[in-house]
């Protein structure tokens, strides 16, 4: 069982960055990939980023490609997002996710366990 828990959106002006983590109960945090998801109001959930468990792989969408860096420190059972160049298309609920195994996926149904979602807002 893992508990995910998400923290750091916000507000931002287009242009502006700021920077997501997850923060992961449980010992075996290690033995998971981790991904971002986001979801903007009447949109489906979409893929935004994932990571293998030594954090040597990363995966992201075409969207965020450039501007957006996911890491982990799996000493601290932490995954983050770090965001720059952020657009008002950026605006939506990111959410964090743990996918059992450890290698990457970007499809939502892979993945075992959610946190709650942090808002994120881009607008001037």
């Amino acid at each position: 069982q893992v508990q995910l828990v998400e923290s750091g959106g916000g507000w931002v002006q287009p242009g502006g960055s700021l920077r997501l983590s997850c923060a992961a109960s449980g010992r075996t945090f290690s033995s998971y990939a981790m991904g971002w998801f986001r979801q903007a109001p009447g949109k489906e959930r979409e893929f935004v980023a994932s990571i293998n468990w030594s954090g040597a792989m990363a995966y992201y969408a075409d969207s965020v490609k450039g501007r957006f860096t996911i890491t982990r420190d799996n000493a601290k059972n932490t995954v983050y997002l770090e965001m720059n160049s952020l657009k008002p298309a950026d605006t939506a609920v990111y959410y964090c996710a743990a996918k059992s195994g450890t290698y990457i996926s970007t499809n939502s149904r892979d993945y075992d366990y959610w946190g709650q979602g942090t808002q994120v807002t881009v607008s001037s």
